[in-house]
């Protein structure tokens, strides 16, 4: 009886391109020889490479599926007009399982090098790896071997992410391109590569938060590639300042004001205005609150800082001189 590409990969005959995919990626980390040293471990990878190489073929699969391994290696007829009488199809698996590892995993090692689990692609259990959550996005996995011993991690590539108070504010998605080196299937040669990384700013993020993606920098035969991190940092507003998760609105008004009292349109950052009023004698620097108008709280969200209104005071270049003794009656001393 002829191989079962199925049953090596562990799957059933109604499986769909990704199962297969997701089902090789399993089998072949867990018979890989670098992690399996039982004997026949090299015979059972080349096994897993080659019901993957047939299964995720659409043309030898349905060989497969009609035939069996016996008439898709004997020389079955080959799908499509013709029938029975058209041109033959004879297969052999003459492919470097290694190198079919490797271009799986776009040249990446994963014994020494971390990956990124996407759309739950990751379902290897508890085979040899933990799992973390790193900043939010997403998990990375590493195993517990030793493999890649020796090298040393590029230090962290740092790349500013600015963003507007506006941003914080609602929270928003950035995509940033970024160009880096990868080893190619060989695990010799290096190519170059363009890349999208997203980033989800969530409300309330403070600056300085670093946004990590390990293992996106340059990758040779010889180094570990160094983490590439973003560090947000705030753009410069024109009517608001950050202290926090408050933001500050310099209220400019006159000595006059000041004095006897006055009625400011304070904006906000959703583009509300709101008259505030203000009866009490205003010192210079003084600050006056409004609760709940600031931006969302790192840890909270729901929650708001406040909106701080600071007064600047103009003074009057100059006073007519005649005008001073009623100042001077009036003013206390």
């Amino acid at each position: 009886m002829g191989k079962d590409y199925y049953r090596t990969l562990g799957l059933s005959r109604g499986a769909s391109a990704a199962d297969i995919r997701r089902a090789y990626r399993r089998q072949a980390l867990r018979c890989h020889p670098d992690k399996d040293r039982s004997p026949g471990a090299e015979q059972r990878f080349k096994e897993v490479a080659e019901a993957y190489d047939v299964l995720s073929d659409p043309k030898k699969r349905e060989i497969f599926d009609k035939y069996g391994e016996e008439g898709l290696k004997g020389g079955a007829p080959a799908p499509g007009p013709g029938g029975s009488n058209g041109p033959t199809f004879t297969y052999t698996f003459r492919g470097d399982p290694h190198a079919m590892f490797a271009e799986f995993f776009d040249g990446r090692n994963p014994f020494d090098t971390f990956f990124v689990q996407r759309n739950g692609d990751d379902e290897d259990g508890d085979e040899g790896f933990n799992t973390f959550h790193v900043g939010g996005f997403g998990s990375v996995s590493f195993p517990r071997g030793r493999a890649g011993e020796g090298r040393k991690q590029d230090p962290p590539v740092l790349h500013e992410l600015r963003v507007s108070l506006e941003e914080i504010y609602s929270g928003c998605t950035k995509k940033m391109k970024i160009s880096h080196k990868r080893l190619g299937p060989d695990g010799k040669t290096v190519r170059n590569e363009d890349k999208i990384l997203t980033i989800e700013v969530k409300k309330g993020w403070k600056e300085g938060t670093k946004i990590t993606f390990p293992k996106e920098g340059d990758q040779t035969p010889n180094n570990i590639p160094a983490d590439v991190v973003f560090v947000l940092k705030d753009k410069p507003h024109d009517v608001f300042r950050r202290d926090g998760s408050d933001i500050v609105y310099p209220a400019r008004i006159s000595l006059r004001e000041a004095l006897c009292g006055c009625t400011v349109t304070v904006p906000t950052l959703d583009g509300r205005s709101m008259p505030m009023v203000f009866q009490d004698v205003l010192k210079p620097g003084v600050r006056r609150r409004v609760p709940g108008e600031g931006l969302p709280l790192p840890r909270s969200p729901e929650l708001r800082g406040d909106l701080v209104i600071e007064f600047e005071v103009k003074f009057p270049e100059r006073i007519p001189p005649a005008h001073k003794p009623l100042l001077e009656q009036i003013l206390p001393p």
